[in-house]
């Protein structure tokens, strides 16, 4: 018994020697990525999956922004600067909530600046433009695509949707209010909508607090957003269906919340719809166990499914979060 496992413990230190390799994670684990950030967008690009967060820092500090790519949903490859506010000259500060979308060929980088609290500041929600998704973005405009307060909505947090017959949409806003405006083919502008208005407001629920997304399943439109304090436990996604793209919106229930024992303030979502089938995953932001400092936020990924009435089911939130899903 003894030579046994000594000729067991020489196999092994062998092994260790020549090199072999261990054998590759069962699940991705959470956090997904490594560092503090926020409000990921999740995407998915050719044959990778792509996530484009907020840099989780002092206002100050939110000057730039890093991008992952993955195979598998296990394996990210950091791709750092992919847009600085070097490129965006209105852009001070507070740049967040990315949204990522390919046009003909190049890459469109909607995001947030400056944090502006009235019509008389600069900043609101910019758009920068790449040839490939890692960068390096500029900016399309010189000046932000929605530069005021309409309905009450402060022109952050945009989420960026294109409908089944091609139409483009942005869905934004904070402080407790959202809009949907159509966007020029170039995105360049706004156009009318259907009632002929430009800012239509469609807030879903007297909970809604910000960090709007929108997806399609099923002949039907998903409205998720974040109820709560972005800086509170509490912090927690919602959503909503409806059978257009304006609304009207009724709040269906909270689907992702903190576990205590696990990590709080879970929002600020976004989710992947693996191409060409029914699997869909959630990826979002959380607070560390027993950290309560205010940047200290790490982007997360789990499984999100439905039940046989189209309703998502509520997610779990993990240590573990998922197994590789690898794109074909």
């Amino acid at each position: 018994m003894a030579l046994g496992k000594w000729m067991m413990a020489a196999c092994m230190a062998v092994a260790l020697a020549s090199g072999a390799q261990a054998a590759p994670p069962a699940t991705s684990g959470n956090p997904i990525l490594q560092g503090w950030y926020a409000d990921p967008e999740a995407a998915v690009f050719g044959s990778r999956y792509w996530i484009f967060p907020t840099t989780s820092a002092v206002y100050e500090a939110q000057t730039t922004f890093d991008a992952f790519s993955s195979p598998d949903l296990l394996h990210w490859t950091k791709h750092a600067d992919v847009l600085n506010a070097k490129a965006v000259p209105w852009a001070k500060r507070a740049m967040w909530a990315p949204s990522v979308v390919e046009n003909n060929g190049k890459y469109y980088f909607f995001f947030a600046a400056n944090d502006i609290k009235n019509d008389s500041e600069l900043g609101g929600i910019g758009v920068a433009v790449a040839d490939r998704p890692q960068g390096p973005y500029k900016d399309l405009l010189g000046k932000p695509l929605v530069g005021a307060f309409h309905n009450g909505a402060q022109p952050i947090d945009q989420f960026v949707f294109k409908d089944d017959d091609g139409a483009w949409y942005m869905i934004y806003g904070g402080w407790k209010h959202a809009n949907i405006v159509r966007l020029k083919d170039d995105f360049t502008g706004v156009l009318p909508l259907a009632d002929g208005t430009l800012f239509k407001e469609i807030t879903p629920a007297p909970e809604y607090v910000e960090g709007p997304l929108m997806f399609k399943r099923g002949g039907r439109y998903y409205f998720m957003w974040s109820e709560g304090g972005w800086g509170s436990p509490d912090y927690s996604v919602a959503y909503a269906i409806a059978d257009a793209p304006t609304g009207p919106f009724k709040r269906v229930g909270k689907i992702l919340q903190q576990d205590e024992a696990i990590a709080t303030s879970a929002g600020h979502n976004s989710v992947i719809q693996v191409p060409g089938t029914d699997r869909w995953y959630i990826v979002y932001h959380r607070r560390p166990h027993g950290d309560s400092a205010r940047d200290h936020r790490v982007t997360a990924i789990e499984r999100m499914e439905f039940d046989a009435q189209g309703h998502i089911l509520p997610v779990k939130i993990t240590h573990e979060g998922v197994a590789a899903d690898p794109l074909r």
